[in-house]
């Protein structure tokens, strides 16, 4: 049986050199190539804001106190990103993290931007739950009231700050421009720096803690006795250096075992916590006063004079003569303060700041026993110098 016959394939022309392919492929590749490019540039961009995140959370990490972290978070990243405002939202209904930043001295400029919410749950609540970063030009009204501010007009992009089952706090970063932050773009390096900045803060909170626990009185939150003796020490140091003096107060509750008698340990409290603030409503920022033991107290004076002290002590007696400290009765109860003062001036050859400080501790207690002894309510300085 003859075999059939062999089909040849014959190839389909090809296009003269020189000549365009069809232009649906043409179409394609300029789509592809153009497909290409902005995957590549997407790639580039997000390696760049993944190498800046590592670094903006290697910078969060290595703060080592709650002002040095609060600054980085509220300065650190909008300079890093180049925001136009950074806000730092927490979770403080009872503002302890506020007094905490305080006693650390954080600047007003740094505080500015930190607040303290206590209806946070409300507001991410308005943000879709912000188990994620929320990013968006468009505010909810409930944020708008929580932010407490009129917005930069651009977007937002607002990181929850979780640690275990609960929120730190918030961070919104505030750009004028509206395409920086919109809901279709990736929010993972965010959503990981959120995650590390509520590692730094809940461990930056701690030792905050830590540190005022072992320096501070709780009950009228003045700084405690070990704080002084290191100030004490430090403060001569300094004045060694610079030749200079150190003025010490020691204060003393004029007849305290009478009110505590008379209106119970509670009332004692009360007034304690009312001469701490009167105290501190006469230092300047550059002093320091402290709760010595019991109903004594003291203030530091760092490069003072007998005349600063003289000017101090007067003006804390006229503070608590001014009016009556309230506890439970109509009228309050008159309290006097007795205070005694002295100086030290370190010799260019001292190393022993300990002993110095111990010394002029004595001269300012034998101060204060002499006001006592003379009638009470009043203040003596020593004419002596500590050395």
């Amino acid at each position: 049986m003859p075999s059939p016959p062999r089909r040849t394939e014959v190839p389909p022309p090809r296009p003269p050199r020189g000549a365009a392919p069809p232009a649906g492929s043409e179409g394609e590749n300029r789509l592809l190539r153009a497909r290409l490019v902005e995957l590549a540039a997407a790639a580039e961009r997000n390696e760049a804001l993944l190498a800046k995140t590592q670094e903006r959370e290697l910078d969060l990490l290595r703060a080592g106190s709650l002002a040095d972290l609060l600054g980085r978070m509220v300065d650190g990243l909008r300079e890093a990103y180049q925001l136009d405002r950074v806000t730092l939202l927490l979770n403080d209904p009872q503002h302890e993290v506020r007094h905490l930043a305080t006693g650390e001295h954080v600047g007003h400029e740094v505080l500015a931007h930190v607040r303290h919410e206590d209806l946070l749950d409300a507001m991410a609540l308005a943000l879709g739950g912000l188990a994620k970063p929320w990013l968006g030009a468009r505010l909810p009204a409930e944020v708008v009231r929580a932010l407490r501010a009129n917005g930069v007009g651009g977007s937002y992009a607002f990181l929850p700050l979780p640690r275990a089952d609960r929120r730190l706090g918030v961070l919104v970063f505030e750009s004028r421009d509206p395409a920086r932050f919109t809901a279709d773009l990736a929010s993972d390096f965010l959503a990981h720096l959120g995650v590390v900045a509520a590692i730094c803060l809940e461990n930056a909170i701690n030792r905050a803690r830590l540190t005022r626990t072992g320096v501070t009185d709780f009950l009228t939150g003045f700084h405690n006795r070990r704080y002084l003796s290191a100030r004490l020490r430090e403060e001569l140091a300094r004045a060694q250096r610079t030749a200079g003096a150190v003025g010490l107060l020691m204060i003393d509750v004029d007849h305290f075992k009478r009110i505590n008698d008379s209106h119970g340990h509670l009332a004692g409290d009360v007034v304690l916590k009312e001469i701490a603030r009167r105290i501190a409503s006469q230092i300047r920022s550059s002093d320091t006063g402290a709760r010595f033991g019991g109903d004594e107290f003291a203030v530091l004076l760092g490069g003072g004079r007998a005349a600063d002290l003289e000017r101090l002590a007067g003006r804390l007696t006229a503070a608590m003569g001014a009016s009556p400290v309230p506890v439970g009765g109509e009228s309050g109860e008159r309290v006097t303060l007795s205070i005694g003062g002295a100086l030290a001036e370190p010799a260019p050859d001292e190393r022993d700041y300990r002993a110095l400080a111990e010394r002029l501790m004595a001269e300012a207690d034998a101060a204060l026993y002499r006001a006592k002894s003379a009638g009470r309510d009043r203040y003596i300085i020593a004419e002596r110098v500590a050395r």
